[in-house]
């Protein structure tokens, strides 16, 4: 058995949201690494022109494509723009986020609910709705959301934060029962703690790693191969069968 062919994206586009570091830069490599053609996608165009010159320097096909997912606008002329160039589109990655408060929640404004509402939610709604007429052309089409452990279980200080995960878990559940009959794949990856600069003020802070590491089995930080590692497997062939599934990488925090 050729196992290579499970995990290959040979032919296939990819779009994938907060792609110019960090998770989403990650998932980007370890696609293109795969075979596909990469769409990478985040505000800044400078960001995202330096991502795309790394992947391509490797031999890989990748292009940037500025957009703030926060604007539903902006959201529809990046498939557009996505199509113009690749003629088609197999694979979506919701990555992109937001947490500007930290803090309880009878002190957050509507002011920033709205903002992570707009990001966390809202953005891969209109996103995948707007991939929808593509991805169902597709022979094996994957959506990959990308949630958090604080979706299940809410985080400490990041209360809407956690509600928005929550919602996008759900989401991902009602788009995969809604979208099976046309062979499009719907999952949700929620990562523990990875070391990221969105993470950063968690990770370098020696209050929280003290609490945190009481509580993980595997004692260590997270990467973000390890989240790429697993939306390489749920856009390939070797999960075929797999839709509408919760998918923890976090080093077994939720145990």
């Amino acid at each position: 058995m050729d196992l290579s062919s499970l995990f290959s994206l040979e032919g296939k586009v990819a779009l994938i949201t907060g792609a110019s570091k960090g998770i989403g830069l990650s998932i980007a490599e370890i696609f293109a690494a795969a075979g596909a053609k990469v769409v990478l996608c985040s505000r800044k165009q400078e960001a995202l022109d330096i991502a795309a010159r790394t992947l391509t320097s490797k031999g890989y096909e990748a292009i940037g494509i500025a957009c703030n997912v926060g604007n539903m606008d902006e959201l529809s002329q990046l498939v557009e723009k996505t199509i113009e160039k690749y003629g088609q589109l197999d694979i979506l990655v919701n990555n992109a986020a937001t947490s500007p408060v930290f803090g309880p929640v009878h002190e957050t404004s509507t002011e920033a609910f709205d903002k992570i509402m707009d990001v966390n939610l809202k953005a891969p709604f209109e996103l995948a709705k707007l991939c929808w007429p593509h991805l169902r052309k597709s022979a094996d089409a994957s959506v990959i959301n990308i949630s958090s452990i604080g979706g299940i279980s809410p985080e400490h200080g990041l209360g809407i934060y956690s509600v928005s995960k929550a919602a996008l878990i759900s989401m991902t559940k009602v788009l995969a029962k809604e979208w099976g009959e046309a062979m499009i794949r719907v999952n949700v990856i929620c990562p523990g703690l990875i070391e990221t600069k969105f993470s950063e003020p968690l990770w370098a802070n020696e209050k929280i790693m003290s609490m945190v590491m009481k509580k993980l089995s595997i004692k260590r930080v997270g990467t973000a191969d390890e989240i790429g590692a697993m939306a390489l497997f749920l856009a390939s062939p070797a999960a075929s069968y797999t839709t509408g599934s919760v998918f923890t990488v976090d080093g077994g925090f939720t145990i």
